[in-house]
């Protein structure tokens, strides 16, 4: 039960901020919001504040921030969506994913505060492995691979599985302060391992703290949309989806390994980790230019601020109605997937 409640509640935060989002810049930009809602489905609470209706919905998979003229209707009513400047309007739904981003980096300094950093500092060379060979030493620090810069260790591993390992590896890193090159020449009998692992460490100040923050929020940017090239190029499958069913297994799991580890403060240090990694996925995901989405939503705008004619409203209703019944149809899928997934 106690895990059930903290799935929930990390939905409603990470929901929550995205909408509010939209909702503070649409009041920034004098539009009428008629309901702000956490949930989905009917409500199980309301009140209400002047003109925007406040309500808790009793299915916790979403929520949405519904403006005046939003969706077409009463374009010429004072306080509109639809009768805002595109700049207005642009900025009312980019805010959404960017309040998400901006959470992932609020969690990440608590997280750099109380946990560990990942630097990409190497700690031990294996014996005979292709870092070895490649006079690769405990101590060095990994700048670049193929020319892609590194900050985090982590990304050696996204490195691995996103890359053509049966390619040279060119290696750019620090020793001493200096810059040097090597060439990794991974083995498939070594299971194309790189032979080098690191240890995380603790912060040395509040700077420091910031500056991997940062760079946690830009991995977990970086790794939601290796993700999605993944999906358009085969890599992965739909299968490989997960919805809130699924994210909420997973937050299980990784509650229960922290806590055999190291007992309720890591537990809650790995439920806040996790929320970073869901937050900036949402921002990403939200940004993707798929009609429904706030992405599609922002095509739309660009589209009116290049040719500066709006959209026909009556087409522009009809993408969204099919990229909303899509999207229902994979959010279907997606969850009996997860189901059986549960059982497998």
């Amino acid at each position: 039960m106690l895990k059930i409640i903290a799935i929930i509640i990390m939905f409603g935060v990470i929901v929550f901020v995205h909408e509010f989002g939209h909702f503070l810049f649409a009041k920034l930009n004098h539009i009428r919001v008629n309901e702000f809602a956490i949930g989905m489905g009917p409500a199980i609470m309301k009140f209400g504040k002047k003109e925007t209706q406040y309500s808790v919905r009793l299915l916790p998979i979403g929520g949405y921030c519904l403006m005046a003229g939003q969706d077409g209707e009463d374009t010429e009513m004072e306080g509109s969506f639809q009768s805002k400047s595109v700049l207005a309007r642009l900025s009312v739904t980019l805010a959404g994913p960017l309040f998400n981003f901006l959470l992932a980096l609020i969690l990440s300094i608590a997280t750099a505060h109380f946990y560990l950093l990942d630097p990409p500092v190497i700690t031990e060379v294996a014996k005979g492995s292709a870092a070895e060979v490649a006079g690769l030493e405990p101590g060095d620090e990994i700048i670049k691979l193929n020319g892609s810069s590194i900050s985090l260790f982590r990304e050696v591993t996204l490195f691995r599985q996103v890359e053509d390992l049966t390619q040279p590896v060119e290696v750019t890193y620090l020793r001493d302060g200096k810059t040097y090159e090597t060439t990794l020449h991974l083995t498939k009998e070594q299971n194309y391992m790189f032979g080098i692992t690191s240890q995380p460490r603790e912060s040395k100040s509040f700077g420091e703290e910031l500056y991997y923050s940062v760079i946690e929020v830009k991995f977990q940017i970086k790794t939601a949309i290796t993700s999605v090239k993944m999906l358009f190029t085969g890599k992965a499958s739909v299968n490989d989806l997960s919805g809130p069913v699924g994210i909420g297994n997973m937050m299980s799991e990784v509650i229960d390994q922290a806590e055999e580890e190291g007992g309720t403060k890591n537990a809650i240090l790995s439920i806040i980790s996790f929320m970073v990694l869901v937050s900036a996925n949402l921002g990403i995901m939200n940004l993707l230019p798929i009609p429904a989405l706030d992405g599609g939503r922002i095509l739309f705008l660009v589209i009116e601020a290049v040719t500066r004619k709006k959209v026909p409203k009556d087409k522009e209703m009809i993408v969204n109605f099919i990229g909303f019944v899509l999207l229902m149809l994979l959010m279907v899928f997606v969850f009996f997937n997860d189901i059986r997934k549960l059982f497998m």
